[in-house]
C-alpha cells in the first residue's frame, strides 16, 4: 500500500499542476491538429500513388497518434529540471515515499493527459473523414498512452541526469527529429528508396506505426500488427526500467 500511497500523492500533486496551466495541455494538441487540418486533404492525391498503403486518413491518422505520444511526452522532463532547481526533488529525496513513486505519479499524469488529447485528436479525423473500427481507434489512443509512458520516463531520466535546459533542448531535438522522419509518421516508408526503407527497418517506431495502420485497416490478428503490439509493449519496458533505476541514483 505504501507504493500505490505515494504513487497517488505524487500524481494527484503533478495533476493538480497541470490543470493550473491547461493552455500547455491545449498547445500540446495543437500541432497535430494543424497537421490533421493542413497536410492531411494533400494526402487524398498521393493516396493513389502504389505503394501508399489505402486510405489517406487511416494512414496519416495513427502517424499523428505516435507522434503526439513521441512528442507530448520527450519534453516532460524540463518541469522536472525546473522542480529540481526550486528544491522540490530535493525536498522529496528526504520523505520516506518509495523513489519508484517519484517517478510513476508523473508518468501517471503524463498518460492521462495523452489519453485526453488522443481522444480529442481521433474526434477531429472522424470529423475530417477517418473511417475505422471502433476497436482501432481505442488500440491507437492505447499507443499514444503506452508510448508517452515510454518516452515520459526517458525524458524524466535524461532531465534528472543533464539537470540543465541547454543540454536537454539540443539532446532532445538531436535524438528525436531523426527518430521521427526514420518512422514514416506523415508517409509510409513503402514510397521511399530501398536505402531508407533498409535504414528505417531498424527504426522500432516505424513498426509500432505500421502496427497500428494495420489495426485501422482491421487487420489486428496480421502480423504487423503484432508486431507493433510487442514492441510498443517493450519500449514501455525499457523506459520504465531506465527511468526507475535513474530516479533511485539520484534521489538515493
Amino acid at each position: 500500500m505504501g507504493f500505490l500511497n505515494d504513487t497517488w500523492i505524487v500524481f494527484s500533486r503533478a495533476m493538480r499542476l497541470s490543470l493550473r496551466q491547461p493552455v500547455w495541455v491545449v498547445f500540446g494538441l495543437i500541432q497535430p491538429i494543424l497537421y490533421l487540418v493542413l497536410f492531411g486533404p494533400l494526402l487524398k492525391a498521393v493516396a493513389e500513388q502504389p505503394g501508399f498503403g489505402g486510405d489517406a486518413w487511416r494512414v496519416f491518422v495513427p502517424g499523428l497518434l505516435v507522434q503526439l505520444g513521441m512528442f507530448g511526452a520527450s519534453f516532460v522532463g524540463f518541469g522536472l529540471i525546473a522542480e529540481w532547481r526550486s528544491g522540490v526533488i530535493e525536498r522529496m529525496r528526504v520523505t520516506p515515499a518509495s523513489r519508484s513513486s517519484l517517478l510513476v505519479g508523473r508518468v501517471m499524469r503524463d498518460v492521462l493527459v495523452l489519453l485526453v488529447q488522443g481522444c480529442l485528436l481521433v474526434g477531429a479525423a472522424l470529423f475530417m473523414g477517418l473511417r475505422a473500427p471502433a476497436w482501432a481507434l481505442a488500440a491507437g489512443i492505447a499507443t499514444v498512452a503506452l508510448l508517452g509512458a515510454c518516452f515520459a520516463s526517458l525524458s524524466y531520466a535524461v532531465a534528472l541526469r543533464l539537470k540543465n535546459e541547454d543540454s536537454f533542448a539540443p539532446l532532445l531535438n538531436g535524438v528525436i527529429l531523426p527518430v521521427a522522419l526514420l518512422s514514416g509518421i506523415f508517409l509510409p516508408m513503402t514510397l521511399a528508396p530501398g536505402w531508407l526503407q533498409h535504414l528505417s527497418d531498424i527504426n522500432p517506431l516505424k513498426h509500432v506505426i505500421d502496427g497500428v495502420r494495420a489495426m485501422f485497416n482491421g487487420e489486428m490478428l496480421s502480423a504487423p500488427a503484432v508486431y507493433g503490439v510487442l514492441i510498443t509493449v517493450g519500449l514501455v519496458a525499457v523506459g520504465g526500467a531506465v527511468g526507475t533505476m535513474v530516479f533511485r541514483r539520484e534521489s538515493a
